[in-house]
Formats: structure tokens, C-alpha cells, sequence
């Protein structure tokens, strides 16, 4: 079955809920939270990667994540941060993080690094406009003008992919420690088909042979397809539904992961799924 990665932003301005959580004793009781609602990983991130989001210096990253993933592995849970600065994967992993979850793809040659030795699982996402100068914050941002297009976007996610497995597998990192996530919203295009597209084309990605992780979670494409007539897109809070059917979706197409807020919602929906499969076979 799919396994979910729950979302805790540790953060003062993530579009969704940010500073919700920054304080370590909420951040803690929301990710207990969302692994007794079925969460198999706990993704921590303690820096926002939207457009308007602030740099956040590696120190504090590791001031805001080291005393959460220290409960939390008491705990017995299994921990991936979301990070692109080399000095932060360092520290997570030596706390007992068993997952690294970079926007920029392990570009940066320090991250491949920090990263090579050791067994945690390592989530190589692709992302346009991105990437580039990982260490100076504004290469890990999502990009309001990044322009694509739909008919031709898979193939350009498979390239991608093929030549960071490449790069990777060249810098001494084995393969079956890496996951791929083509990226959506605002890492894509701001035009929704462009994410619709990659939806659909799960099936070509999975024949690169690797785990997938797919994060629609409340993300701005699913607003916008939501948008009422002559209204704007639909608010955060309400975009719940269209994250489901996405998430459920890309389950169905095999993906090995699933990245979302709402893990309660998300669990039933992968129960029942299963179950209608039960019957049919």
C-alpha cells in the first residue's frame, strides 16, 4: 500500500498553515497527531519554499527542527526532513532522520555530500526554475512565472530524472536509496493542466523503475481549478476534496508515497481502495 509522509511545516509563513507549528511542543503534538491518524513518515520542514516565503539561515533550520525530531525518534517515528542546505542534512541525519526530501533535486554538489554515506532514503524532486545556487535560499523557491507546457512536460520530468539517477549514481549513491517526485503547482507552472498533465502521465514515470512521492496537498493548481465563476481561486481550507481525489489519483497509479496535511482523510480513502480491489480480484 502507499505509504503517507505527514506534513509538519515548522515554519513562520508556509502558505497552508504556517506558523501554526514553529513552537517545537505543537510541532511535536501535531505530529503525533498525524501518526495516530495513519501517517507512516512525519516530514518536517522547517523553512517554506513558496514565492513570498523568507530565507532561513541553516542554524535556525537546525535550532527549529533538532528538539522536534529528538521527541519525535523517542517516539519510535520515522522522520524525513524537507531541506536543500547541506549543514541541515547533515545534522537530521546524525539526530536518526531516515528520509532527506530536497526541492533542488541534490544538485549542489555539498548536498550529494552530506548525503552519500549512510542509507536514508533520498527524495530527488524536479522542479523548473529551481535548483540552481541551492545554498542561497532563493534557488528552493517555487516560481510564479515558470512557463511549460503540458503536451511535452512528462517527457521533460523522465530527462530530468534520468540524468539526476545518472549524476547520482556517478557521485556514489545507490540507486534503490532514491525516490522521485516530479514536483506540482508552482514548481511545475502556474497553469494547472501543466500538474494535470503529470497526474496523468504517472504511469510513464513509473517506468523509470524508481519509488514515486506525490504532494498535491492544498497546492495552488487545485484552487484554481476549484475557482468558482468570476471568483478566484478557491482558499486553502477549502481545497480538502480536490486534494483527496488527487491523492487518491495518484495511488491508484501505483505511487509508492504520498505527501499531505490531511492524513486522516487520506488513510480512509487508501482503506476503501483497497478494499474494492479485494473484492474485485
Amino acid at each position: 500500500m502507499t505509504q503517507i509522509l505527514g506534513i509538519v511545516n515548522v515554519t513562520a509563513d508556509s502558505f497552508s498553515d504556517g506558523g501554526r507549528f514553529l513552537d517545537p511542543d505543537a510541532a511535536v503534538a501535531h505530529a503525533r497527531q498525524l501518526a495516530a491518524e495513519g501517517a507512516d513518515w512525519i516530514d518536517l520542514g522547517a523553512e517554506s519554499t513558496h514565492p513570498d516565503a523568507q530565507d532561513v539561515p541553516a542554524d535556525i533550520e537546525i535550532e527549529r527542527l533538532t528538539p522536534v525530531i529528538r521527541r519525535l525518534r523517542a517516539d519510535g517515528l520515522r522522520i524525513s526532513v524537507d531541506t536543500h542546505k547541506p549543514a541541515v542534512m547533515r545534522h537530521v541525519l546524525g539526530l536518526g532522520a531516515a528520509m532527506i526530501n530536497d526541492v533542488c533535486g541534490f544538485k549542489d554538489a555539498d548536498s550529494v555530500a552530506a548525503v552519500r554515506d549512510g542509507d536514508a532514503r533520498l527524495v530527488v524532486m524536479h522542479a523548473r526554475g529551481t535548483g540552481e545556487g541551492a545554498g542561497t535560499g532563493s534557488g528552493a523557491r517555487a516560481q510564479r512565472g515558470a512557463a511549460a507546457d503540458p503536451r511535452t512536460i512528462v517527457a521533460e520530468v523522465i530527462e530530468f530524472f534520468r540524468a539526476r539517477i545518472a549524476a547520482l549514481a556517478a557521485a556514489g549513491i545507490a540507486r534503490p536509496r532514491l525516490i522521485l517526485d516530479p514536483g506540482m503547482g508552482l514548481f511545475l507552472s502556474p497553469d494547472p493542466a501543466v500538474s494535470l498533465a503529470v497526474l496523468a502521465g504517472l504511469p510513464r514515470l513509473r517506468e523509470l523503475e524508481l519509488p514515486i512521492l506525490v504532494s498535491t496537498s492544498r497546492k495552488g493548481f487545485i484552487g484554481r481549478l476549484l475557482a468558482d465563476a468570476g471568483g478566484g481561486p478557491r482558499p486553502v481550507e477549502q481545497r480538502g476534496a480536490g486534494t483527496l481525489i488527487s491523492e487518491a489519483w495518484a495511488a491508484a497509479q501505483g505511487v509508492a508515497y504520498v505527501r499531505t496535511h490531511d492524513v486522516r482523510q487520506l488513510r480512509d480513502a487508501l482503506r476503501v481502495q483497497a478494499a474494492i480491489r479485494a473484492v474485485r480480484s
